[in-house]
């Protein structure tokens, strides 16, 4: 009987203290009214949460669905805040930091010796590791190059991948991944698409046609103080590590941080801001070292390919401006054959566009600036998911995410390929070796 009474009473404290969890949450916010945005806006800027769609509260508007990381010691005043207003919400994400120890766990196998290495995420310490050893491994094929270095002086490694067989006139590519620290999907795929390449010359067609055709130039990490700082101290970080004006506050957004549109609206002249945009356009050394090299490869790097997350879409100039590109029929029809791709092999669905258009006004970004230097084939792709994960995309769906970017990637590819090279057919496009 005790015991039963004892039990009671603490079912009826559940109750009426409405008790919450003790871990950090992710919360979805469909907001429907200018009213309710409002109000998301007030409390996205407010008891230490990360807004992590959109990129920044004056981005939330009718119609937007709002995912806001909250952390533990701040939820019930965030959800009692939410419920004063009206404002419904379910939680994507109970439990964070299971999530992130999933993801840190196992980081140091050998590339050569573990078949899942390339489905974990890795540190910058292990992905330096890993650009030494692919060099080693593959010394026909693999040069590094260093193009500069970070704010906090860690290198900034590109990996140039050509074919064995060099053709006259040959163009170039370009990847970058990691611009933003917290999206981790997006250094995994560049190592995914190094060592896909490589282990796939002269199996799979398309490779083999993207190699002997370009130079590919792959800087997996853009953002190594950022990512590393993910690591260490705070795995929502999205910014740099900069020190600005304002000694309270660190990071530039280096996405902002291009000589686009720099600095109007979409970005933010605040250092304290998420979007902050810099001091002026290539103030960042990350971003001034990755334009000066496109500046001085600008006549033969014909397609630049910037990857994100997450959000599923193929985007591409302009994020600027809500201006059409002169050639933004194209444009639509490569990422539109690509997304129809991922749709038949992988049944998922890829949203494609003009970025202003297709989500919102986002300057100084670097592919618009890629485009402006006259690289007419310029693209953001925004990798898995939609929001059930997020920017804690579990490894266990790392592969099904980078094959999905990989087969856009080598979609768009030879598509650019047979138009920059006259008279050059490909064997075949074929995905049998996906």
């Amino acid at each position: 009987m005790k015991a039963l009474l004892i039990c009671a009473l603490l079912v009826n404290f559940a109750k009426l203290c409405n008790c919450t969890s003790t871990h950090d949450q992710v919360l979805s916010i469909p907001v429907t009214t200018k009213e309710q945005a409002a109000i998301a806006r007030n409390i996205s800027s407010q008891n230490e949460t990360v807004l992590w769609s959109p990129a920044a509260p004056e981005h939330i508007r009718a119609g937007t669905e709002v995912h806001l990381f909250v952390p533990a010691n701040n939820l019930r005043n965030v959800m009692d805040n939410l419920q004063r207003h009206n404002l419904k919400y379910t939680v994507l994400l109970d439990n964070t930091e299971e999530l992130i120890e999933m993801q840190t766990r196992n980081d140091s196998s050998d590339p050569r010796s573990s078949a899942s290495y390339y489905e974990r995420y890795h540190s910058l310490e292990e992905i330096y590791f890993w650009i030494n050893e692919m060099a080693q491994d593959h010394p026909d094929m693999v040069k590094v190059l260093l193009i500069g270095s970070s704010f906090e002086k860690n290198p900034l490694y590109v990996l140039k991948l050509s074919g064995r067989q060099e053709r006259a006139e040959k163009r170039a590519m370009w990847i970058d991944c990691g611009i933003h620290a917290r999206e981790w999907i997006s250094p995994a795929f560049c190592l995914w698409f190094v060592q896909y390449s490589l282990n796939f010359y002269n199996q799979n067609s398309d490779i083999t046609e993207m190699l002997d055709s370009m130079d590919i130039y792959v800087l997996p990490v853009m953002n190594p103080d950022g990512y590393q700082y993910t690591w260490t101290t705070n795995r929502m970080w999205r910014k740099n590590r900069s020190v600005s004006q304002d000694i309270n506050c660190i990071g530039t957004d280096l996405n902002r941080n291009f000589d686009a549109n720099w600095c109007t609206v979409g970005a933010s002249p605040r250092p304290c801001d998420e979007i902050y945009c810099g001091l002026f356009p290539e103030s960042e050394p990350e971003a001034a070292a990755v334009a000066n090299f496109l500046r001085s490869h600008k006549d033969v790097v014909k397609l630049y390919f910037s990857i994100h997350s997450y959000g599923q879409m193929l985007l591409f100039p302009y994020a600027c401006s809500n201006e059409q590109v002169p050639n933004h029929a194209e444009l639509v029809e490569l990422v539109q054959e690509a997304a129809m791709k991922i749709k038949r092999h992988y049944k998922n669905n890829y949203k494609y566009g003009a970025s202003a258009e297709t989500i919102y006004l986002a300057p100084g970004g670097s592919d618009d600036w890629a485009y402006n230097l006259g690289i007419l084939y310029s693209f953001t792709f925004e990798l898995e998911d939609r929001g059930r994960y997020g920017f804690l995309l579990p490894p266990s769906l790392i592969s099904k995410a980078c094959n999905e970017a990989l087969l856009a990637v080598k979609s768009v590819a030879i598509s650019v390929i047979q138009k920059t090279h006259p008279g050059l057919q490909p064997e075949s496009t074929d995905f049998e070796n996906l």
